[in-house]
């Protein structure tokens, strides 16, 4: 059994790959809202992904009552309502695996994922599932590569052959530090690439920033215990560069939005708005140097305009590579 927390677009298309390529798998997708679920329920579609079946055997819920006793617990919330989500329902979740698939850093304690879930919930077992993906190419079963991060080795190899799919292929890491922070970095990056597409000033500026945000993600990355190679990978390289340049990507049209002086869609989830804050703190608590999260802050607070932020950056002392 494998329950999905969260039935906004990405848990329900984790939801039904993973129902639909395997008969031996039976996927639960809980909700919060009560109607909207039995909707999804009786109807086997949802407006989060049209044009998308819910799989025969998929169960819809919104009452975590029924939540299944055994398996691992895929947790597809924003991450800034992870802790509220977590502490609401310690009592079910505890002593559980839970699989975290939001990507960001916490605004309120500066902590990443894990270690949100280590506070609220000391005895359950942390993993994370984080990558370049849209959610309407995984749940048309499109080829997607994701990054299964858990500290234990073993269990790390479970939950890859728990949750791989014949389209969704799982590679398992133990670095959770490196795979958590790729996914919430990268989101910083997006923003400042899409401002910077927004406002007409090129693809090379993009790559500029794409490249020199890299550097800034391996920087934190390596300050906080990551191992190098993770952020080369699938969770940090990888993600950044699909994040960066499509327009599927929220981070990316919110910061294109910016560049063309354009307001946006408030009821849209925007990860790296509420992550740029949280690591330009974490940054200066730590005295790293990270000009392109700094100015993305400023441009998410309203306190720089694009044309401003570029400068400043090209304005700094010249350094090598």
């Amino acid at each position: 059994m494998i329950s999905v927390l969260g039935a906004g677009a990405f848990g329900t298309a984790l939801a039904v790959s993973m129902q639909r390529e395997s008969d031996a798998r039976t996927v639960w997708l809980w909700g919060r809202n009560a109607d909207v679920m039995a909707q999804m329920q009786a109807s086997r579609e949802t407006p989060r992904l049209p044009g998308v079946s819910l799989p025969d055997g998929l169960t819809c819920a919104s009452d975590m009552a029924s939540l299944p006793a055994h398996g691992p617990i895929l947790l597809a919330t924003p991450m800034q309502t992870l802790r509220a989500l977590l502490t609401t329902h310690a009592a079910q979740l505890s002593h559980r695996t839970l699989v975290i698939c939001c990507k960001g850093i916490e605004l309120s304690s500066g902590l990443r994922a894990s270690e949100v879930l280590a506070e609220v919930l000391p005895d359950a077992t942390p993993a994370t599932l984080t990558g370049p993906s849209f959610a309407a190419d995984i749940a048309r079963g499109l080829p997607t590569a994701l990054t299964l991060a858990c500290g234990d080795a073993n269990c790390a190899e479970t939950l890859q052959n728990q949750l791989s799919t014949h389209s969704l292929r799982l590679y398992s890491s133990t670095d959770i530090i490196g795979a958590e922070l790729g996914g919430a970095l990268k989101n910083v990056i997006a923003i400042a690439c899409g401002a910077a597409i927004g406002a007409g000033l090129g693809e090379s500026a993009r790559a500029a920033l794409l490249t020199r945000g890299y550097a800034e993600m391996q920087r934190m990355a390596a300050a906080l215990g990551a191992q190098p190679e993770t952020l080369a990978g699938l969770s940090g390289f990888g993600d950044l560069t699909l994040t960066c340049t499509s327009e599927q990507s929220r981070n990316y049209r919110f910061g294109a939005s910016i560049g063309r002086g354009e307001a946006f869609d408030p009821a849209v989830t925007v990860e790296g708005a509420a992550t740029a804050r949280a690591t330009h703190d974490v940054a200066k608590r730590l005295n790293l140097d990270m000009p392109i999260t700094a100015v993305v802050t400023g441009l998410v607070e309203a306190r720089l305009d694009v044309a401003t932020a570029m400068d400043m950056l090209l304005s700094r002392p010249l350094k090598k590579e």
